[in-house]
């Protein structure tokens, strides 16, 4: 098993930048894809950026290209998403979650990942 837990959601301002946490327990957190999706009111969980178990390879969504940055730490069993110039397009609840092993690249689905957290979310203000 594997917990995750998503941190760093709040209130911002268009233009402005967040940095969300996915702090992971459980089995080695370093085995696992990690990737991030969104929910905004009405909308279905829409994917934003996935990143390989070493680090080495990330996958964006084009409306976040250029803007979001997913990394991870496997010392601290941490993934991030640094999120720049944010767009009132940008609100949602945001998850993080962790491939099934073996999975296929990129996971742009949310049958690709196995855990999930339980979201935090993000506001961004015109």
């Amino acid at each position: 098993q594997v917990q995750l837990v998503e941190s760093g959601g709040g209130l911002v301002q268009a233009g402005g930048s967040l940095r969300l946490s996915c702090a992971a327990s459980g089995r080695t957190f370093g085995s696992y894809g990690m990737g991030w999706f969104r929910q905004a009111p009405g909308k279905e969980r829409a994917f934003v950026a996935a990143i390989t178990w070493s680090g080495s390879n990330t996958y964006y969504a084009d409306s976040v290209k250029g803007r979001f940055t997913i990394s991870r730490d496997n010392a601290k069993n941490t993934g991030y998403l640094q999120m720049n110039s944010l767009k009132p397009e940008d609100t949602a609840v945001y998850y993080c979650a962790a491939t099934w092993p073996g999975g296929s690249w990129p996971p742009r689905n949310s049958y690709d990942y196995r855990y999930w957290g339980q979201g935090t979310q993000v506001t961004v203000s015109s």
